[in-house]
């Protein structure tokens, strides 16, 4: 049964928790995602046979939380993760972001990184507002986008397109994290397949290429596409974690 908690903006917002060793995993969804998804689930599996404290969240207008997906920006839905991070979850810990949820892990990297242990990234979409959407917009979808305020884009994952929202572009622009040094002082995985059709492989390079920290792995893996949800994909969500836990225990990674 999920709980819920109010953030300090006022938004309220659906959780599940499992106490357990730490450092505890967070698991951070995607575009349009919710907690109830396969990775999310799958990890928190592991983490009850583990032992190892667990957290997954709805962001607002995700879910069983409260709002409208068409009012929340990026930079509303990392205000929900890290009042869930900071309110529910002891010590740093380690987070697991799925597509836009590996950059609201790199935002939370940036802004509290006492709160961020190590850091497992599954198809990262850093920017994807600005590079993926905005970048690739014709001159027309542009010009609807400011008159109108939104424009709608064809989705692979439902018959009802994505209503893309002026204010989703232009906040994002406030909360970019490839246009500035970052530093990633922890044991980082990141995990990308190359038929990911969302967030193509040369996201993750560049990324990978733009960070700096001691301790960073790519992990391509032929075939897998944006869902990397097949049993092998994530079994190796799970052993990328694994292995971040280890370094960050003294064992080998």
């Amino acid at each position: 049964m999920s709980e819920f908690l109010t953030t300090p903006e006022g938004r309220r917002i659906a959780y599940d928790r499992i106490g357990g060793r730490t450092p505890g995993v967070v698991f951070l969804g995607g575009f349009k995602s919710d907690k109830e998804g396969t990775k999310a689930l799958a990890l928190e599996a592991w983490a009850k046979a583990a032992g190892r404290a667990f957290l997954r969240l709805d962001y607002s207008g995700h879910g069983q939380s409260s709002g409208e997906f068409l009012d929340g920006a990026i930079g509303d839905w990392f205000e929900d993760a890290r009042a869930a991070i900071t309110a529910l979850t002891e010590g740093p810990q380690v987070l697991v972001g799925s597509s836009m949820g590996g950059w609201i892990a790199l935002l939370m990297a940036r802004e509290m990184p006492e709160k961020v242990a190590g850091l497992v990234t599954i198809a990262a979409a850093p920017d994807f507002t600005e590079d993926g959407m905005w970048g690739a917009f014709s001159e027309d979808q542009r010009r609807e986008l400011m008159e109108a305020g939104r424009v709608a884009l064809p989705s692979d994952y439902s018959d009802e397109p994505y209503i893309i929202t002026r204010r989703l572009i232009e906040e994002g622009r406030g909360r970019l994290v490839l246009r500035r040094p970052l530093d990633l002082p922890f044991p980082v995985r990141m995990l990308q397949g190359t038929e990911d059709a969302d967030v193509p492989l040369a996201v993750a390079v560049r990324l990978i290429e733009h960070v700096m920290g001691p301790d960073i792995r790519l992990i391509v893996v032929k075939g897998a596409d944006h869902r990397f949800s097949t049993p092998d994909c994530l079994k190796l969500i799970e052993l990328s974690v694994v292995k971040v836990l280890a370094r960050l225990e003294g064992g080998a990674g």
